[in-house]
């Protein structure tokens, strides 16, 4: 089957965060404004949800959701089809999303003012719920190394607060794009066994990965941390359901099942949206042949990017991404000022970006573009950029 993801969906006045708060957010208020900035994909999702979704609908009953062991199966048979990784579906938790599942590890597992380690720039989302929580965000640069992004762990153990107690990994990397060797995350799973630290590894870029890299799931990576191991997983990036709010923690370590169950509990998050769940998990059981058509375009748009970016702005620098579609872009090099680079950009070709400063110092020289889009809108946004930086 082909899909149509050259398709221009017109995704304004539909309550899309990325579409129609861009002007509150980004300050791009004009009528042919092109949103690059939330992370979530311009493309129809798998026919199999919408199919999902009006079967429900057609019912016109919709009351509490329930037995959620089908859910919790299709997630662990995709991770099996995907990753060779098949976790016990009683070690399954669905969550609101990946943010408020960081919040309730926090809550569960370390006390207010406990540092909590991140290799930055990452995530935005990150200290926020680290803040939202009043624990102290301590946050150690990654090196760019030739245009990947490689951890320090050598500096992070000279330098690690005795207080902290969790490190938040992003893997795949956002926004970088980088996609840890083995070797990476033995290093750090290693370095929390031996200092005792809770580790938190979000993979929910997970399955968008291109060709010439592999994704390892921590869990099966490094064993050694399995007791001290939450993993976030989620639909969400991979069909583009992020409307959804489902999310999946996996902890295989049944006591700290229980001390997370424990805090949804308290917050009254083990009652799960109907819609959301019916949506993702037709999504991992009848999306395969969609995302394997996925993968490609969005290496093509990468490819563009990469390529056709340079061109337009002399001296910027995409980062070479292995994953992800958030392309991460240097202008350090650029013989204009950042706030001139920013002017041009969202005033001039009225683009709306994800600021760099928002990932950490280590991004205030750097713009994210989310290529998840059709084609044309690339194209449209390349000849933008050529125009304001010729």
């Amino acid at each position: 089957m082909k899909f149509d993801f050259d398709k221009v969906v017109n995704r304004r006045n539909t309550h899309s965060a990325k579409w129609d708060a861009m002007g509150v957010a980004t300050g791009v208020t004009t009528d042919d404004a092109i949103a690059m900035w939330v992370a979530d994909m311009d493309f129809e999702a798998p026919p199999a949800v919408k199919e999902a979704l009006l079967e429900e609908v057609n019912r016109s009953v919709h009351g509490y959701y329930a037995n959620d062991i089908t859910w919790r199966t299709a997630m662990s048979d995709f991770l099996n089809r995907h990753h060779n990784w098949q976790p016990d579906p009683d070690h399954i938790i669905p969550t609101p999303g990946v943010v408020s599942a960081l919040g309730m590890v926090l809550q569960a597992v370390s006390e207010k003012d406990d540092s909590v380690v991140v290799f930055s720039p990452v995530y935005h989302a990150f200290g926020k719920i680290i803040k939202a929580n009043q624990r102290q965000m301590f946050s150690h640069p990654l090196i760019n190394e030739h245009g990947r992004y490689k951890m320090d762990i050598e500096g992070l153990a000279k330098t690690i607060p005795d207080n902290a107690k969790v490190v938040f990994f992003c893997s795949p990397h956002n926004p970088g794009g980088t996609v840890w060797s083995k070797e990476e995350i033995e290093e750090l799973a290693n370095f929390c066994v031996e200092r005792d630290l809770y580790l938190v590894s979000d993979e929910v870029h997970h399955d968008l990965v291109y060709s010439q890299a592999k994704h390892h799931i921590t869990a099966t990576t490094s064993p050694q941390i399995e007791d001290k191991l939450f993993t976030c997983v989620a639909a969400s990036k991979t069909f583009n359901l992020a409307g959804a709010h489902i999310g999946g923690m996996i902890i295989s370590n049944n006591e700290l099942r229980v001390k997370f169950k424990k805090i949804a509990a308290q917050s009254g998050l083990l009652s799960y949206p109907l819609f959301g769940m019916i949506a993702s998990e037709a999504a991992q059981v009848h999306g395969d042949k969609w995302l394997a058509e996925l993968i490609p375009y969005l290496q093509a748009n990468r490819d563009l990017v990469e390529t056709a970016f340079p061109t337009a702005i002399k001296g910027c620098k995409p980062m070479a991404l292995q994953s992800t579609y958030l392309a991460w872009i240097d202008f350090s090099q650029v013989e204009l000022p950042m706030e001139e680079v920013k002017k041009r950009v969202f005033k001039g070709a009225r683009i709306a970006a994800s600021p760099g400063i928002q990932f950490g110092q280590e991004g205030k020289n750097c713009l994210r573009f989310n290529f998840a889009t059709p084609k044309s809108l690339i194209i449209e946004v390349i000849d933008r950029l050529s125009e304001e930086f010729e």
